[in-house]
């Protein structure tokens, strides 16, 4: 029996694309104060009369338009994620996954596995970029958790990797594959590659919070890795979030800028998220295709994001292995 455990931590989905799933959903995403850090006094009347009574029924149709029979996009690659890990770790090491709003939750998986015997858990976030509104909300789940619990496992967490060589080279080679697959953009020709990443508010960043120097970061290794300069590989920030001032440039504004400016082909791939999700199957994949269409544009290309490609899953095993040094048997440890 496997007395280490890994748990993989995403951001969580509605249950279903239905109007009330998302509202329970938005609701609990919304009131974690990392996020939207207001006083409840001020916040809660907004969130309730225009979030989850005039926001959530867009939100609905967005999941709506990416919906699979086997559940939301999230949660099916994440799924393939943990399940190709675990093959890549093998038997001594256990892994699961939790999200962060929604089911599983973190609390409820690290109590089964230590049920079952697991005696020390390492939690990756999965985030490679460590924002407060990301990371740090799993910590401080975790953490509450933990106060809750008289028998607790011993626990690591996976900081970030935005730098990482192994998940560098992942992107990269996702990127290369859809190449291979839709064709190289001609560069010289004008064609772009635009990294999207989630965006913050200004406001956390002038508090201290170092996403975007990270975003930079993975940013510029992307490009050395691809050997592409800073006009043909651009980078940008989505999922902007009520009116407040947030990083720019604005993703949505870049690709109709772009398409506007006489670029023909657009490719975008987003580094800040491991699995497929509405952001990037709905918000890039079908609003900034269809801006950047009729900005001009001819044709518009999204790279799947790392979700279980090859390159990447034994990448992220080699992250792994180093975080549980110490901790799993040599098998898992040293392969």
């Amino acid at each position: 029996m496997a007395h280490v455990g890994v748990v993989l931590v995403n951001l969580g989905t509605p249950t279903e694309p239905t109007l009330p799933a998302v509202r329970r959903f938005l609701r609990e995403f919304l009131s974690d104060r990392r996020i939207v850090p207001l006083h409840p006094i001020c916040w809660r009347p907004i969130l309730e009369l225009w979030v989850l009574g005039v926001y959530a029924r867009g939100s609905t149709a967005r999941y709506a338009s990416v919906w699979t029979p086997e559940g939301s996009p999230l949660l099916v690659h994440t799924k393939a994620q943990v399940a190709a890990l675990a093959r890549e770790l093998g038997d001594c090491v256990r892994v699961d996954y939790a999200m962060r709003y929604g089911s599983p939750t973190l609390g409820s998986v690290t109590d089964r596995l230590r049920s079952e015997g697991v005696e020390r858990v390492l939690v990756v976030p999965a985030y490679p970029q460590y924002s407060a509104t990301t990371t740090a909300t799993v910590l401080d789940v975790l953490a509450a958790h933990m106060r809750s619990r008289v028998d607790q496992p011993g626990y690591r967490v996976l900081r970030d990797f935005h730098a990482d060589p192994g998940y560098v080279d992942a992107c990269a080679a996702r990127i290369e594959e859809t190449w291979a697959a839709e064709g190289r953009p001609d560069f010289a020709a004008g064609d772009r590659l635009l990294l999207s990443y989630h965006g913050l508010p200004v406001s956390m960043v002038a508090a201290g919070d170092p996403y975007p120097r990270e975003c930079e970061t993975t940013t510029a290794a992307i490009r050395r890795r691809l050997a592409l300069s800073e006009q043909e590989c651009l980078m940008a920030y989505q999922s902007k979030f009520g009116r407040g001032e947030w990083l720019t440039p604005a993703t949505v504004d870049t690709v109709a800028g772009l398409g506007r400016s006489g670029v023909r082909r657009l490719d975008v791939f987003c580094p800040g998220f491991l699995a497929d999700c509405v952001e990037t199957e709905e918000e890039i994949g079908i609003l900034n295709r269809r801006e950047f269409l009729a900005a001009g544009g001819d044709r518009f290309v999204r790279v799947p994001c790392l979700n279980d490609a090859p390159t990447w899953v034994a990448a992220l095993a080699d992250l792994v292995r180093r975080e549980l040094a110490g901790w799993a048997c040599p098998e898992a440890c040293e392969r």
